[in-house]
């Protein structure tokens, strides 16, 4: 009498595994989502134009506005840490203030001020639990919103073609920030940095560079008190700060757990999703302005 101890079946090879399905080619292209982000756009360049072209107390109080539009979105965003917001909006309108009818000087009085007045509402009974940071946020709310919105006021100000280089800037960041979408969309594979923004690429970033500073130098072509290498230099400085602007803003809300920061521009988020390269370039732009063409 056989008695089997193991079974055949024990010793059959397994089964090949299942050939994995291939992997769908990434898509590439713009899906018409450049044109939406420049159609919603639109009627904010031309606002833009027209508060830049108007000048004076009309482009200052329009600076106000915006920088109360972009404070209460950050307020929001950053509601946890328990932010100061009345010495916010008075500290920065008080900047634009000062940079409109006052100087430079007057300026940093209105900075040096905001550290008593943080003060003054931090103190309160009810604020006192981690008055540190809700300073701190406060104080970080009005340098990156209020201080780049005083140098918008001083690069209009500027006498003769304040006016002209501002709108160049203005351009110029636009054509940086649409062109990098665009070609990150349609050539880029390498991560810029994957951590804070995932779909930022070196392709992108070098396309919006190119275009951005050729934005410029074409936004500029017919001012002849711009010289041609002048346009290239301050073109190449706003696309080159451009990216950077965006990186910073979404550093922030990653950290924040935000994706978008309102929703002024419906799907396309809120006025600091749109301002973020701005608040970045039109520093730059008034310093190379004032060095190169005064």
């Amino acid at each position: 009498m056989t008695v089997e101890l193991f079974d055949d079946e024990m010793f059959e090879p397994d089964p090949p595994p299942l050939p994995k399905p291939p992997r769908e080619p990434r898509k590439r292209g713009l899906n018409g989502e450049t044109a939406k982000r420049v159609l919603v756009a639109l009627p904010w360049i031309v606002f833009a134009i027209a508060i830049t072209v108007a000048g004076g107390g009309v482009f200052a109080l329009a600076m106000i506005a915006i920088g109360a539009a972009c404070l209460r979105e950050y307020l929001t965003m950053t509601e946890d840490a328990r932010p100061l917001p009345i010495p916010a909006y008075l500290v920065v309108a008080g900047l634009i203030v000062a940079a409109h009818f006052g100087t430079a000087f007057n300026v940093l009085m209105v900075l040096a001020a905001s550290f008593p007045l943080l003060f003054a509402f931090g103190a309160k009974a009810t604020q006192r639990n981690g008055v540190t940071v809700s300073i701190s946020v406060t104080l970080l709310g009005i340098v990156w919103i209020g201080i780049p919105l005083v140098h918008a006021v001083l690069l209009r100000d500027l006498p003769d073609h304040g006016a002209a280089l501002l709108v160049d800037v203005l351009v110029g960041t636009f054509v940086a920030d649409t062109a990098a979408y665009a070609t990150g969309r349609m050539f880029g594979s390498h991560k810029i940095a994957p951590g804070i923004s995932p779909n930022k690429t070196i392709e992108g970033l070098i396309g919006g560079f190119l275009i951005g500073t050729m934005g410029f130098w074409f936004a500029g072509l017919y001012q002849d008190w711009l010289s041609g290498v002048d346009a290239l230099i301050i073109g190449a400085a706003v696309a080159a700060l451009a990216p950077i602007g965006d990186l910073f803003e979404s550093m922030l809300k990653r950290d924040l757990g935000t994706k978008d920061t309102g929703t002024m521009f419906g799907p396309h988020g809120g006025i600091l999703d749109r301002l973020d390269a701005v608040l970045f370039t039109v520093v730059v732009g008034y310093y190379l302005s004032v060095w190169l063409v005064y």
